[in-house]
């Protein structure tokens, strides 16, 4: 099965040695479950000719916000569109999870109670997982077709389903306790609050559910859909 990742943004380039570009996390995550991958540089303005370039599709974090004015923006929604009227396997993460649900009708803003960072817990469906987190933007109002899946108190669209064909998450999944602390040293100082990085710092070292996280998204990809 060839997943199609849209890359929407770059790591830092001096965590790039050592934990290699966005896009090259999820082979990472996903490895063992027989995908084969390419990747779309959206971000460049690399796009794929069509929604059949893959079977399924990835969109990646970014340090760009959903409703700046970047000239892959809209293209990007459109392809969003396309997939999902394809009926082919979505699934966004942080930055995806938002323009997903921009495209489709929603709204993303900055949130106004501030940032999430690090290791965060969630009520996913019923059950507490605990995966890391690296956002300040959220989904504030959901699509039509849009479902709940998992929340917190900070974060109440942090997980969502549209019909059965996409599935996103607010969180990184993909990122490791040492990339998130490699992101606190490059792009958290200055920008992030002191109190909430310290306070990450304090739980890198906790355990997460990046695996249990990872074989749904797994399994969402390679199910059999009429």
């Amino acid at each position: 099965m060839k997943i199609g990742i849209l890359q929407t943004g770059h790591t830092p380039d001096v965590l790039q040695d050592e934990f290699g570009d966005y896009d090259e996390l999820f082979p990472t995550l996903l490895g063992g479950n027989g995908f084969e991958f390419v990747t779309f540089a959206v971000v460049d303005g690399t796009f794929p000719k069509d929604v059949d370039d893959a079977d399924g599709w990835v969109i990646t974090g970014s340090r760009h916000g959903v409703y700046e004015d970047l000239p892959w923006i809209a293209p990007l929604e459109m392809l969003v569109r396309d997939i999902q009227q394809s009926g082919k396997p979505l699934i966004g993460v942080c930055f995806g999870h938002q323009i997903i649900a921009q495209a489709l009708g929603g709204k993303v803003e900055k949130f106004s109670g501030g940032w999430a960072v690090g290791r965060t817990e969630y009520d996913y469906d019923g059950n507490n997982i605990w995966l890391n987190a690296w956002h300040q933007d959220q989904v504030v109002e959901l699509p039509e077709d849009a479902r709940v899946l998992g929340q917190n108190a900070f974060c109440e669209n942090a997980m969502l389903a549209y019909r059965d064909t996409i599935w996103t998450v607010q969180a990184h999944p993909e990122f490791t306790n040492g990339f998130v602390a490699g992101l606190m040293r490059t792009r958290g100082k200055g920008v992030v609050p002191e109190d909430l990085m310290r306070a990450a710092a304090n739980r890198e070292t906790a355990p997460d559910d990046n695996a249990k996280i990872a074989r749904h998204m797994a399994d969402f990809l390679k199910k059999e859909r009429a």
